[in-house]
């Protein structure tokens, strides 16, 4: 049956922070312990939002206790670990999802329409740019927590081409700046993915200390303006189409946060219809991209064991 779904319970390494958390969004139960929460047979679905290092190990915990799995980007640090988490949620028939939300915004879904009808004309050449000033965040800085540009938000510009453009590219080249310190975490980059079908480009950036318009999509469609990896409105044709979000009901963390419900309404229709995958964000699709990112990695010179 059909009944509302419920946050019941939350883990967190520190039984404080855990219960904290619980205490202040009113969730029943607060464990210290990942296992402790996939062993919780109320569990239906778990949003892993762990550092990317940890993604493949808590993922794997996850996926053998049955534990449906909305995994945030990137999946897993490289193509082979992304790889092991797909084969694992294949075997054990459990579904699994990377965390792009920007997929499920009305926005995109009205962009993908309108250039799956036509109205785009051909597409040729894709822009994307995202950039932040997150100089802030160590946990983007530090080596050992694989973070960066490329890993933390590369992968919004490469889905979108993907989506858009269509299949996997022949060729890809990265270019990137390090951090001072000497650490592998790029702390800026940009992608350049020639369109297989069209040889048009993708040429794509992303910033970790420099904030920009963050816009992207098909040329000369201009948008989505606001946010490209949550977009709230689209410039095309000579018109302006919004798509307002919901207000939020706690202070948000990041821009549009409100709009995380989408993904998580697209994960409750896939468990309600008796999926293993989405058919919006595939599973096939996560290893295209972390594939890509890892010859990006490679390029730049950010690739690790």
């Amino acid at each position: 049956p059909r009944v509302p779904p419920q946050v019941v319970a939350v883990a967190a390494r520190d039984l404080s922070r855990a219960q904290e958390f619980a205490r202040r969004l009113g969730v029943p139960r607060a464990y210290g312990s990942y296992r402790e929460l996939a062993q919780d047979p109320d569990v239906d679905v778990v949003y892993v939002g762990v550092v990317n290092p940890a993604h493949l190990p808590t993922g794997r915990l996850f996926l053998a206790a049955g534990r449906a799995v909305l995994m945030e980007k990137p999946m897993a640090v490289g193509a082979r670990e992304v790889s092991e988490l797909v084969a694992t949620a294949r075997e054990r028939g459990v579904f699994l999802m990377e965390g792009f939300w920007t997929r499920f915004f009305p926005a995109w879904e009205r962009l993908r329409a309108l250039a799956a009808g036509g109205a785009l004309g051909t597409p040729l050449v894709f822009r994307g740019s995202l950039g932040f000033n997150l100089s802030g965040v160590e946990r983007l800085r530090e080596p050992g927590l694989a973070g960066g540009a490329l890993l933390d938000l590369g992968g919004y510009g490469l889905q979108m081409a993907l989506a858009l453009l269509g299949g996997a590219p022949q060729s890809l080249r990265a270019h990137g700046v390090l951090h001072p310190t000497g650490g592998s975490c790029p702390i800026s980059g940009s992608l350049e993915v020639p369109d297989p079908q069209q040889g048009g480009s993708c040429p794509i950036s992303g910033s970790l200390e420099v904030p920009d318009p963050q816009q992207g999509g098909p040329a000369p469609f201009r948008g989505p303006w606001s946010h490209m990896n949550c977009p709230t409105e689209l410039l095309w044709g000579g018109r302006r189409e919004v798509f307002p979000l919901p207000p939020p009901s706690e202070p948000l963390n990041f821009p549009h946060g409100t709009g995380l419900r989408f993904e998580a309404q697209h994960v409750r229709e896939c468990l309600l219809q008796g999926l293993t995958e989405s058919p919006v964000m595939p599973l096939a699709e996560s290893e295209l991209i972390a594939q890509l990112l890892d010859q990006a990695r490679g390029q730049v010179g950010t690739l690790g064991p």
